[in-house]
C-alpha cells in the first residue's frame, strides 16, 4: 500500500481552549480534545466516487471495507493498490481495483456528500439500497454469556471516545468471545467499514461484530458482506434491520449489556454457557 507524506497526516483529535460553565463554580478556560473530521474522497482507478466526513485514521481499512460493502469488490484480491494523498482541505484515497470491477461503478456511483458517515445519502435509487439478497449460511454458534467480557474490553480499548466522547466503536469478536479488533469514527458506519476492511484483510471467518451504535438495516447489509452471522449492538435494533436479519440469516442483537441482550433474530444460534 502506498502513502503520499507531501502533507501532514491529519490527526485523529484537535485539542483546542475551551470555556467550562459549572453550577455554583467559576467559569474556567481549559484545554479539550475534539474528534477529528475531515473530508475523505474515494475514488476507483482514479473516478470520482464519493465524500464521506470521518474521523482520518485507519484509511486502508475504511477503503476496503467500503469498497466491499458498496459491492464494487467481491474479495480483497480485488484491490490491487490503495494510494492516500493529504491536502490542507482534506484526503483523497485512491482505490486501485480489478478491472473486471470496475464496470460497476456506474451502477453503484452515489452523488452523495456532507452528511457524517450515513450509510444511504445519495443512493439515487430506492431498489439498490438493499444490495444483498443471499442469505448467510449457518456455520457458528456463539456463547452468549461471553458477551459481559466482549462489552467490558470494548470500553476498556475506545481510547478516542475516552478522549474525545464522541466516537462510535465496532469491534470484532472471535469464536471464544475476545475482542481482537476495534475501529473508532466520528460516523458509526464508517468505524463498521473500517472493520468490515479489517475482516477482510485477515480473512476471518466466524465470530461476532459488535457495535456501540443503534442497529440499522445498513449495519446489517455491512454485516453480511463480511460474512459475519452475528451482530450484537449495544443499542436497539430498527425494525428493517430486524426484517433483513430475519431474511438474511443474521442474529441481531441489541441492548446488549452486562447479563442481558434483546434477541431479534435467529437466537438458535445463540448458546448460554455456564
Amino acid at each position: 500500500m502506498s502513502v503520499d507524506e507531501s502533507h501532514p497526516a491529519f490527526p485523529a483529535y484537535q485539542t483546542r481552549p475551551i470555556t467550562r460553565y459549572q453550577r455554583e463554580s467559576s467559569w474556567q478556560v481549559s484545554d479539550d480534545d475534539l474528534i477529528q473530521e475531515t473530508p475523505v474522497a474515494i475514488a476507483f482507478n482514479d473516478i470520482a466516487y464519493t465524500v464521506m466526513m470521518c474521523t482520518p485514521h485507519d484509511l486502508e481499512e475504511f477503503a476496503s471495507g467500503f469498497a466491499l460493502t458498496e459491492g464494487i469488490i467481491d474479495a480483497f484480491k480485488d484491490i490491487h493498490d490503495i494510494e492516500i494523498t493529504t491536502q490542507h482541505n482534506g484526503i483523497t484515497v485512491n482505490v486501485l481495483i480489478a478491472n473486471r470491477c470496475v464496470a460497476r461503478l456506474q451502477q453503484q456511483r452515489r452523488s452523495m456528500a456532507g452528511m457524517t458517515g450515513c450509510g444511504i445519502c445519495g443512493t439515487e435509487k430506492l431498489d439498490s439500497v438493499c444490495r444483498y439478497h443471499t442469505p448467510l449460511a449457518t456455520h457458528s454458534t456463539f456463547d452468549i454469556e461471553r458477551l459481559d467480557q466482549a462489552l467490558e474490553q470494548l470500553q476498556q480499548h475506545q481510547t478516542l471516545n475516552q478522549r474525545t466522547g464522541s466516537t462510535h466503536a465496532a469491534a470484532y469478536l472471535n469464536q471464544e468471545g475476545e475482542l481482537e479488533a476495534l475501529f473508532e469514527d466520528v460516523g458509526r458506519h464508517i468505524a463498521l467499514d473500517k472493520l468490515v476492511g479489517w475482516i477482510l484483510r485477515h480473512h476471518k471467518q466466524g465470530g461476532a461484530v459488535l457495535v456501540t451504535s443503534r442497529a440499522s438495516f445498513e449495519m446489517v447489509q455491512k454485516v453480511v458482506a463480511s460474512g459475519i452471522e452475528f451482530l450484537f449492538a449495544v443499542s436497539a435494533a430498527t425494525s428493517m434491520a430486524a426484517e433483513l436479519a430475519e431474511q438474511l440469516n443474521v442474529t441481531l442483537c441489541g441492548y446488549c449489556r452486562r447479563g442481558r441482550a434483546n434477541i431479534y433474530t435467529h437466537p438458535e444460534r445463540l448458546q448460554a454457557k455456564r
